[in-house]
């Protein structure tokens, strides 16, 4: 039994945190990341778990974790458990990035901006000087982030709006539309296996010079890029993020 547990002391281990995770991109990729690398001794799991409450136990009994990545729903919710917080993603308020220190301490980042940032920014016209972001959960917060420094204003949209910088879906009307011509869906709509759902706004007032950006990216196309496309809008889905996001991380973790 020692033995075994001395064996299993030397996997490095990689994961993701978050809640009905098997759909995820990221096991597949870092998996097959590390068989091109031949690290055989890495490997990288889901930590699904139903409640935030439960990271404390999680880390107690996985304690070869060196890095993990953090989905829905938990990019706000793990913040009260680290030890540390990268000046950017204090900023932003949202972490996707943990790194287990030599220390003991964990240390969160976000590199859902670099993903985001260095995905746009090729995509982006002159024309696109506002933007709708779509949904107000943690994905979010680093959408608005690059937007910021990008220096496009933005409106958020949710459900039941709390401030002046939020709007309801009910609101957006054919002169918002006309306005905000980057449109970023934040939200979880549309994603497989409930692929035929998508943000409720009014498609009919979208146009050519609208930018939509899903940052979904199972379906490729989901109904919310299908919807523009159909337009003749440019769309693009949240793979590219994903990957630049991953290796950031991988970065991060073996710095």
């Amino acid at each position: 039994m020692i033995g075994e547990e001395n064996q299993e002391n030397k996997i490095n281990t990689f994961g993701l945190l978050g809640r009905n995770i098997s759909y995820s991109f990221s096991s597949g990729y870092f998996s097959e990341k590390f068989v091109e690398m031949k690290l055989i001794n890495h490997k990288y799991v889901n930590f699904d778990i139903e409640s935030i409450a439960l990271f404390p136990k999680l880390l107690s009994e996985n304690r070869a974790i060196k890095g993990m990545n953090v989905t829905i729903p938990y990019k706000q919710d793990v913040l009260q458990y680290l030890n540390e917080i990268d000046s950017e993603a204090a900023n932003i308020g949202a972490v996707n990035t943990i790194k287990f220190l030599e220390n003991g301490k964990i240390k969160g980042y976000n590199t859902d901006v670099y993903g985001f940032e260095n995905s746009l920014k090729p995509l982006l016209l002159s024309s696109h000087k506002q933007a709708l972001i779509l949904g107000t959960g943690g994905a979010s917060k680093a959408v608005a982030f690059v937007l910021d420094k990008l220096k496009i204003t933005y409106k958020f949209v949710s459900r039941n709006p709390v401030d002046k910088n939020q709007i309801s879906y009910d609101s957006i009307d054919q002169k918002t539309l006309q306005d905000a011509t980057l449109l970023i869906n934040c939200t979880p709509l549309g994603t497989f296996p409930n692929t035929k759902s998508c943000p409720d706004i009014p498609y009919e007032f979208i146009s050519s010079t609208h930018l939509l950006y899903d940052l979904i990216y199972n379906p490729s196309v989901t109904t919310f890029l299908q919807k523009g496309k159909e337009k003749g809008a440019q769309i693009k889905n949240g793979l590219e993020m994903l990957q630049l996001q991953a290796e950031k991380s991988w970065q991060i973790w073996n710095e």
